[in-house]
């Protein structure tokens, strides 16, 4: 049974497995919630004891530490951090130095690879935009990071002095209003972006490439999009299971 966490620049994700398949219990954990890590602590405190627990992490060391002291009364040991290699579990990293890619994004071609998803783009809409081409073959093209949704409106207002909206906007194709203006303008670039994305990816793939969007923002987004895209469910949990299991029996490794 292992204990796996997805430390995201906005939230915690974690789940439970077990032997098979699916996951045992799984939640979220907003790192703004001041109370959130006392409830996770209950709820940990009532599951059955993890053999091991395996993290990915984007945030910082300090942020990493507060997690390993939360999972230290689990008895599961101190968490092992995996971090971005050059090759592994059939996903070859397209970057120079391989530990600079994020290895949220690593681990969701590792899920896409298992799962007989590519060629495909991986668009991950969250506190940031990350867009990821991964081969049939498992190649890992390459990617671009760009600001989310929401970083985009608070840099603008943050940078301006006359555009302040005067309530939340509405994702509009033509606004008539400073709020839905901001709105409209940020999630639209977003999708301008993603299609761009995939139509110069595609030639490179060698096929029509799958689009696959995951993140707290995916939902919002797909309506937004001219090409079909299915929804992803916790592509960095998935792949960091089938990491995680080639730590355990080192043979299945590539």
């Amino acid at each position: 049974m292992r204990l796996l966490l997805d430390l995201g620049n906005t939230r915690l994700k974690w789940a439970l497995q077990g032997e098979s398949s699916g996951w045992l219990a799984r939640g979220t954990m907003d790192w703004q919630d001041a109370a959130a890590a006392r409830r996770l602590a209950a709820t940990w405190a009532d599951m059955p004891r993890p053999r091991a627990v395996f993290a990915a992490s984007v945030v910082d060391a300090g942020r990493e530490a507060e997690m390993a002291a939360m999972v230290a009364p689990l008895r599961g040991g101190p968490p092992i951090f995996l971090r971005t290699p050059a090759t592994a579990c059939g996903v070859h990293n397209a970057y120079a130095e391989p530990e600079r890619l994020g290895v949220d994004r690593f681990l969701a071609m590792v899920a896409a690879t298992a799962e007989g998803l590519a060629p495909c783009v991986l668009a991950s809409a969250g506190t940031a935009l990350t867009l990821d081409a991964l081969a049939a073959d498992g190649r890992h093209l390459g990617g671009l990071i760009a600001p989310g949704a929401r970083l985009m409106q608070q840099s603008l207002l943050g940078a301006t002095a006359r555009v302040r909206p005067e309530r939340p906007g509405q994702i509009l194709d033509l606004a008539d209003n400073t709020a839905d203006a901001v709105v409209s303008g940020c999630w639209q670039a977003l999708a301008a972006l993603v299609e761009r994305f995939v139509a110069r990816a595609a030639p490179l793939l060698g096929a029509a490439p799958r689009l696959i969007l995951d993140g707290g923002d995916a939902e919002l987004l797909r309506p937004l999009l001219s090409l079909p895209a299915q929804i992803g469910t916790d592509g960095v949990l998935r792949g960091l299971a089938l990491w995680a299991g080639t730590q355990m029996a080192p043979s299945c490794s590539d």
